[in-house]
This record gives C-alpha cells, structure tokens and sequence, in this order.
C-alpha cells in the first residue's frame, strides 16, 4: 500500500499557476506587497467576510507580530493543547504563558477554568479554535471585557469557519490565520492576521516590514514577515478550489463517521455545529477498551503506511521550556493530559482515494472485531472443554 499522510496539500494545476509566474518575471516584482499582495488581501477579506487582513510569510510570525501590535506584556492565558507556535510566540515577545485547562467535549480552552488563572500581571487571552472548532467566544469575551484583557484567537486550523453571524475571525482583537502546507487553504507557507480596523491594520502592516513607514521612516522594530508574490499569486488560484476542497473533506469526515461510529473503544469527537465548518482534521479518541493503545494502535498504522498523527501530543506544558512553569503540572492540565494519551488525527484531504480511505477504516474495525471474535472463541472453547 502507498503511504498515506495525515494531510496533503491541495495544489491546483500546474498549468493554471504559469501565467502567475509569467506575470512575475514580467513585472519583477517578487516581493514588498506587490499586485498579488494586494490582490489576495482584497479577496480573502471579501471571501472569509472580513474587513481587514494582513499576510504574512507564516502563520508563526503573524502570531508573533500579532502579540506586538496590541503590546502585550506580562501573563498571557492560552491552552497546552495546540501547536508549539501558539507558546512560542509568548516566549519570543518575553511573555510568560500560564496554561489552563481544555475542555473535554471541545478540546478547546475551558472558560470555567480562565477566571482563576487570571493575576495582576495577566494582559490577555491566547485561545485556540482547536480542529477548526469555535471557541466557546461568547464567555472568553465576557471575561476579558470584564478584566480589561485583549483576546488574540489562534485560528490556525479555522480558514472559513462561520458562526450564526458570520467569520468567526470577526472576534476577539486580532484573529491568526496559517496557510501552511497541512491547512486546508494554503500558499505553501503564508499567514495573516485579521484587524477590526483600519488603523490597527496599519500598525501591523508597519511591523511587517521593518516598521518602515516610507523609505526614510521607521516608527516601531518591525521584523521581515512579509508574504511575496509567488506565495501571494498561489493564493489567489487556491480560492478558485477552496470550496471544493472542503466539500471533499466533508466527505471524507461523513465516510469516516459512518463507518467509525459503532467501534468499540473508539470515540468520535463531536459533530461540526458551526454554519460552515472547514473538516481541518479528524481526530478520535482511543479509549480503554479498544484493542490496542494509543500509541499500538499509531504504530500499528504506521506497519501499513498510514502516517496518522497524535495531535496534539506532547502537550504545549510538557516540553523542556514550558515544564517548569507552574501552570504546566499535571493536576492542573488533568483533562489535557487525558485527552492528549488517547488523540489520533486520522488523514482527511481532498484527493484521499476510496481505497485507502477504505484500508484505514478496515485496519482499525478489524481489531475490534478480531478482538472481540477472540473473546466469543474462548467462551466457546471452555464451554464445550
């Protein structure tokens, strides 16, 4: 069997991105928010159904750059179920993460846990829409209004994610997009951030770039985090594809649920509640009376080239950086830590083929039902011995 990835990229035809390219060389413009720069701002903003939106040459420096913008200082409250980026970006702007609890049906930041991690020295709140999945926004909100904190979303995993009243990214102070290869809308690398004025937009737009605001002024310590022509024109022929794309993951997530929902010791994460859902990933839980462990049943996928992923394993708080903090123990990220023994994220993209999509399914049901066919044997055997 070919190997399987958790993720592949979608690329468009090759044929369809040369006339791109052919404008590039053309106009030799390759960087310093070009045509395509601003091409793909104006589309994504009318696409997502946003206002303002910065690009960026990854998801990683938007987040960065994004903590810079509001200057954020201190404490920053954030989840120990994510990517490292997510902590990362604190660490690079001198920020100390005090992590909290996840919510077991969610996996996202629990709201009923945020209020007693706040101190005198917390500034804001880092959430993120775990899977693609929405934050409970309305609480988090509710908190930082009330303890005058800004909230920055991590929605690495949410590109075109609707609530009942449109973008999600339309929350919070600033809203992080990545557009990595794993995503589901992708510019091979790239990101970007999500303003609610025009006004902050500037600011972030300046420290993209140096913090140069003409060839002769600089007015902050701007860093290089800008997202050429290439990335930028990439952009704008994915959004050609990107409904269908999802459309296919939607599949892929139903076939998945339908196949999956009557395996002993495997559970399901949630149903896609929100308006529109993205199906970034799929992730199941492996619990206690499957056949194999977590970890047996990773490797056991991986024996037949299925490269699943234990996202998000370790967590955030368990790495060397973060361990010592005293947010990181295990008494305070109890729901984490079970979550994170027992995650696999399944391989969900658009071009997955029926027989593999069908080879994953059967190598999983096949250990419940060898399983389980043992145990009636055994009975078996001892009733007739």
């Amino acid at each position: 069997m070919k190997p399987v990835f958790v993720t592949q990229p979608y690329l468009p035809p090759l044929d369809d991105f040369i006339p791109y390219l052919k404008q590039i060389w053309k106009s030799k413009i390759l960087t310093n928010g070009g045509p395509f720069h601003q091409q793909l701002e104006e589309a994504l903003c009318d696409y997502l159904g946003v206002k303002h939106i910065s690009l960026f040459t990854n998801g990683t420096l938007a987040l960065v750059t994004a903590l810079q913008t509001l200057r954020i200082t201190g404490e920053v409250i954030t989840t120990p179920y994510s990517f490292v980026a997510t902590a990362h970006s604190l660490l690079w702007n001198g920020i100390k993460p005090v992590f909290v609890d996840i919510d077991s049906t969610t996996l996202n930041l629990d709201p009923s846990k945020i209020e007693a991690a706040i101190t005198p020295q917390t500034t804001a709140i880092l959430p993120v829409h775990c899977y693609g999945h929405s934050c409970d926004i309305k609480t988090i909100e509710a908190i930082a209004d009330n303890y005058n904190l800004k909230v920055i979303y991590d929605a690495a995993h949410a590109f075109g994610v609707k609530d009942e009243g449109g973008s999600i990214l339309r929350h919070g102070d600033l809203s992080i997009l990545s557009f990595h290869a794993t995503k589901v809308f992708n510019t091979f690398e790239g990101g970007a951030i999500i303003s609610p004025d025009a006004k902050t937009k500037q600011r972030i737009d300046h420290l993209k770039n140096f913090g140069f605001v003409d060839e002769v002024t600089v007015v902050a310590p701007g860093i290089n985090g800008k997202m050429s022509e290439i990335n930028a024109a990439l952009g704008l022929l994915q959004l050609e594809h990107i409904n269908s794309a999802i459309e296919k993951r939607k599949e892929v997530d139903r076939i998945y649920r339908d196949a999956l929902s009557d395996t002993r010791g495997i559970t399901l994460l949630y149903e896609k509640t929100e308006a529109f859902s993205n199906y970034s990933y799929f992730p199941i839980l492996v619990e206690d009376d499957f056949p194999l462990t977590r970890d047996e049943l990773y490797q056991h996928l991986h024996d037949h080239n299925i490269f699943a992923r234990r996202y998000f394993y370790p967590l955030i708080s368990d790495f060397p950086m973060y361990r010592g903090l005293p947010s990181a123990t295990s008494s305070n990220l109890a729901t984490a830590k079970e979550i994170a023994s027992k995650v696999i994220c399944l391989p969900i993209y658009p071009q997955l083929d029926s027989l593999s999509l069908s080879n994953i399914m059967d190598i999983i049901k096949r250990l419940d039902i060898d399983k389980y066919t043992g145990i009636l044997a055994s009975k078996m055997e001892k009733l007739n011995g």
